[in-house]
């Protein structure tokens, strides 16, 4: 509801308030938005399917018990689907990598005793770094692009950044009340 007040409110300021945008260039916007939708709910429909394949073949049992097959040690584990994370969020873009993961994944978690809001934290830390961060990083090429700087420049501008983005993943992923304070806090007044 919220986010078709937004767009209305957006639409009536562009065309009427501020006049930015001619009123016949409207049907060209919708088109070029209708586009965009359908690539992004064609990447879903997919990543929807490949979920349900992945649970229909049990991959999610089988990665669980790989992982555990590995070490016994929550930390190395957890460090292990960190960097897989990290690596996958590098050359993939977020949307289709939650829908992916997350059946995959969230059984190895709440396994080795993390709470599903924590394990919800942690990815999406890890998919948004991946999201500033080379090859792929849709967010570091439009912030090169509009700030009309070469890639290899802001990525090194942004190293001491990616340092403090992996320590906070860290502390997200082994620190539970850094996750959790929120929700706990919501509960505690909901009783």
């Amino acid at each position: 509801m919220g986010s078709g007040c937004a767009e209305i409110y957006a639409f009536i300021i562009t065309f009427f308030v501020y006049r930015e945008i001619p009123l016949r260039q409207f049907g060209n916007i919708l088109r070029k938005s209708l586009r965009t939708i359908a690539m992004v709910m064609a990447l879903i429909a997919t990543a929807s399917m490949f979920g349900w394949l992945l649970a229909y073949l049990k991959i999610p049992a089988m990665v669980t018990t790989a992982l555990l097959g590995i070490s016994t040690n929550k930390i190395v584990i957890l460090l292990l689907i960190n960097v897989m994370c990290l690596i996958l969020g590098c050359i993939m873009d977020m949307g289709p990598l939650i829908l992916i993961l997350t059946p995959i994944l969230l059984p190895v978690a709440t396994q080795l005793g993390m709470e599903p809001v924590q394990f919800g934290a942690m990815l999406i830390l890890n998919l948004a770094i991946g999201l500033c961060t080379p090859p792929v990083g849709a967010a570091l090429f439009a912030g090169c692009s509009i700030g009309r700087i070469k890639i290899e420049h802001a990525t090194k501008a942004c190293l001491p950044f990616y340092a403090m983005m992996i320590l906070v993943l860290m502390l997200v992923t082994f620190v539970q009340p850094i996750s959790m304070f929120v929700p706990h806090l919501m509960a505690a007044m909901g009783n």
